[in-house]
């Protein structure tokens, strides 16, 4: 979780619908625990405006004109490896949770939820909490061997190939063949997703 500063959670706010995102913006600067330090409409503006306010929640759309919520995310967590994140999107799908998990997000906002749902999921995330929609993905869906669970563990730990292999007492290329597979099952593309993925996990107190 980041750190509060001061009495309240400094939020940043990712839509380029302006509607839409004054409004959320009204919303949240009305709570006292909360307020909108920064607003992007676009994935360049969010990446100029990430590294001067450093904000305590980044809430993000999906889709933006020049890229992707998971873009803007992938620049908060260069940022900040610790960045709270949460993705608002006008679709709560199994996609757009597995991806939001993937870029390590926290929870999943819908824009048509009411206004004291968009503060109390907010908070609940900047309290270290996960938010996602019920039925979504979950960890079971992918139905992990037990090898694989560990490898998954692994990965979210940092270790190489190489180490994972120590550890499971197999060859490099097993391993290999081993996250070729899970990958697949996850619908993703690269290991760093699969760690990103963990660090989300663990903030629910997956094991």
């Amino acid at each position: 979780m980041s750190e509060v500063s001061g009495d309240q959670y400094r939020v940043m706010i990712v839509d380029d619908h302006e509607v839409v995102r004054r409004g959320i913006v009204a919303v949240i600067d009305a709570d006292a625990r909360l307020s909108v330090v920064a607003e992007a409409s676009t994935v360049g503006e969010a990446k100029r405006r990430l590294p001067a306010v450093h904000p305590d929640i980044l809430v993000t759309d999906l889709q933006l004109p020049d890229g992707t919520g998971i873009d803007v995310m992938n620049a908060a967590r260069q940022e900040n490896e610790n960045q709270t994140m949460l993705v608002l999107t006008s679709f709560n799908d199994d996609a757009a949770i597995r991806e939001s998990r993937a870029a390590g997000a926290s929870g999943l906002l819908l824009k048509s939820v009411r206004s004291n749902e968009i503060i109390s999921t907010i908070i609940k995330v900047a309290n270290g909490e996960t938010a996602w929609p019920a039925g979504g993905t979950s960890e079971d869906e992918f139905d992990f061997s037990a090898v694989e669970r560990r490898i998954v563990e692994y990965i979210g730990d940092g270790l190489a190939n190489r180490e994972i292999a120590d550890q499971l007492g197999v060859a490099e290329k097993t391993v290999k063949n081993r996250i070729t597979g899970i990958l697949h099952k996850m619908g993703l593309q690269r290991r760093t997703q699969v760690a990103a993925w963990v660090v989300s996990r663990r903030r629910a107190d997956w094991k």
